[in-house]
């Protein structure tokens, strides 16, 4: 025994006489990082006074204190940010749902403005912009060399006002210009309409509105429907969903999931990692749904398409996501400015970050490019469609079935044109309820 506790003790000494000589070093480390530091912020103070002293022009004081904070952050990653008394004003009103712009959603890549999705139904999308354009120039003026936030003001302007913005597009062989006429953007979160016997939640952004307004949506169509037994699933279109608000992926990925793991984040330090999970209640009762994403779905749309995708609850289609997966915090300032900071990464149920790598789909379908047919073409094609058996002269009546059976079948041929009329104009959404008619068909 005494043997035993003199090694014990002799440990301890040990212990204590390492910890001493290796905390020297670290500790000079320390205080030698520190010095560098403040000769660091020493440096800056003194570059910032000769400017303000001896630049050929007199200069804002504020507005080249906020650059040196901007620059800072923009040092880190593209989300990170400065936002000034105004940028976080309206960034506050922007998760409300209204606000004034061209509704565009954007990010920067090799120097120059990527748009990373268009908003449903705002003078950027109904000007023809698209997922992946790359913005050069504004109103004649390049944005190369430009911060994000230098660009974003660039684009800015009164409601109403006229901006010209040139645009390089894959598959165009010239840049090109668009014009776009600014205006209020009020976003709807989501909406909601029947397709045959298919119920589409077009989900567009995640702000505060967004879980009420999936919630009413889904009821109404199930209502109009005449009861969730005359539906045979639901298409959540989260295509060219820029993202938004953390906590809205979770609460619409909740309303699905009866139980598990929704998203995880984690940060520098382990313990400040958190684990976000479903409670029980499924707003589709069951019903089998199919998630379509595509290049311009990035952050909170990961999110939900990568929760419901891991616990297979929903068949994800169309093309690989924009891969976001970090979360930033806004963090008030004073002068009620605030700072945008990228703090932690997102993972899936299954463990995966999809930062710069996205959610990839189950089912890849590509959304063809439109071209314009010739009326000869568009005639021929009506024409290969109707003919039949039914249309020659003297055909033979059809004598085993009953008028109610034929009034049915005509019913599902009349659906079956229908959806491909819709494959004209989405093929992707299309495909989508196509899958969701096979899957309801097997299950009969």
């Amino acid at each position: 025994m005494k043997k035993f506790a003199m090694a014990a003790v002799g440990g301890t000494l040990a212990g204590i006489l390492a910890t001493t000589y290796v905390a020297g070093p670290l500790l000079a480390q320390e205080n030698a990082r520190s010095a560098t530091v403040y000769e660091q912020l020493d440096l800056f103070g003194d570059i910032f006074e000769r400017i303000r002293v001896q630049y050929v022009e007199e200069v804002d004081e504020t507005e080249l204190i906020e650059a040196a904070i901007g620059g800072m952050l923009a040092s880190l990653d593209p989300h990170s940010s400065y936002l000034s008394p105004d940028d976080a004003a309206q960034m506050r009103v922007q998760t409300r749902g209204e606000f004034g712009g061209l509704g565009i959603e954007v990010t920067q890549e090799e120097g120059y403005v990527k748009v990373v999705s268009p908003m449903d139904g705002t003078p950027a999308d109904e000007a023809g912009m698209e997922s992946g354009d790359f913005i050069t120039h504004v109103d004649g003026e390049s944005v190369l060399g430009l911060s994000l936030d230098e660009a974003v003001d660039m684009m800015r302007g009164p409601v109403g006002s006229e901006i010209i913005i040139t645009v390089v597009r894959e598959g165009e062989d010239e840049p090109f210009d668009v014009s776009i006429i600014r205006d209020t953007i009020k976003l709807t979160a989501v909406r909601a309409r029947t397709e045959g016997s298919t119920v589409v939640l077009r989900i567009s952004t995640f702000n505060d509105q967004t879980t009420p307004n999936l919630i009413s949506g889904l009821r109404e169509q199930v209502e109009e429907a005449g009861g969730i037994e005359n539906v045979n699933g639901v298409v959540l279109d989260l295509r060219n969903n820029p993202g938004g608000l953390l906590n809205q992926a979770i609460r619409v990925s909740d309303e699905f999931l009866e139980s598990g793991e929704i998203v995880s984040t984690r940060g520098r330090n382990p313990e400040d990692g958190e684990r976000f999970n479903a409670t029980p209640g499924d707003l589709a009762e069951g019903l089998p749904i199919v998630v379509l994403i595509n290049g311009g779905s990035a952050s909170a749309s990961e999110i939900v398409a990568g929760a419901l995708q891991d616990h297979r609850r929903a068949i994800v289609v169309g093309t690989k996501s924009f891969g976001k997966g970090s979360v930033q915090t806004v963090m008030p300032l004073r002068g009620d400015g605030a700072m945008r900071l990228t703090t932690a990464r997102y993972y899936t149920p299954s463990g995966r970050s999809i930062q710069a790598l996205g959610v990839s789909p189950d089912i890849v379908v590509e959304q063809p490019r439109r071209t314009a047919n010739t009326e000869e073409e568009d005639e021929a094609a009506t024409a290969r469609r109707i003919r039949s058996e039914a249309d020659l002269r003297g055909s033979l009546n059809n004598d085993s079935l009953s008028e109610d059976e034929i009034r049915q079948i005509e019913e599902d041929r009349a659906k079956a044109e229908a959806a491909a009329d819709l494959r004209d104009d989405d093929y992707q959404l299309a495909y989508a309820i196509d899958v969701l008619t096979g899957m309801s068909a097997l299950a009969k």
